[in-house]
């Protein structure tokens, strides 16, 4: 391995880039492809129902217009759905509709099934070490942003 902080991260880029690909030929079924980034709201939706767009946008780090236009979009698809502040009518509650739940959870399932493929190539005890190594990369960047 590595000593070096920049070679180990472009090892480690390319190691995601690898783990992105991991059985890309195994993709999720035509109905259920939802782009990386609107699956990153749809799945904020489900972890914090009756959410606004600005609070999106801030715990996501993106622009609030970016956030609004996606959540138009999702709307659409009939994925999202928004609903009067019932304290600020000039603000809306978003929420997934039945067929976002269901989106949702087939593609959660999809990716669970693709990283248990991965991590059965590891002992328990190393399972345990990489689950516990990357929670504690992810923390202390995550103090960074």
């Amino acid at each position: 391995m590595h000593d070096n902080l920049e070679e180990n991260a472009v090892f480690f880029l390319d190691l995601a880039s690898r783990l992105r690909q991991l059985g890309s030929d195994a993709s999720p079924p035509e109905e259920m492809r939802v782009s990386p980034s609107h699956l990153a709201l749809i799945d904020y939706v489900k972890r914090n129902p009756d959410c606004g767009i600005q609070e999106m946008a801030e715990a996501l780090h993106l622009s609030t217009p970016t956030v609004s236009v996606s959540v138009r979009q999702l709307e659409k698809s009939g994925l999202i759905a928004r609903k009067p502040n019932p304290e600020d009518r000039r603000a809306v509650q978003l929420f997934l509709t039945p067929k976002g739940e269901e989106i949702q959870k087939s593609i959660q399932a999809f990716h669970r099934q693709k990283f248990k493929i991965l991590l059965e190539g590891l002992t328990p005890q190393e399972r345990e070490l990489l689950i516990t190594l990357l929670e504690k990369a992810l923390n202390a960047a995550e103090k960074k942003f």
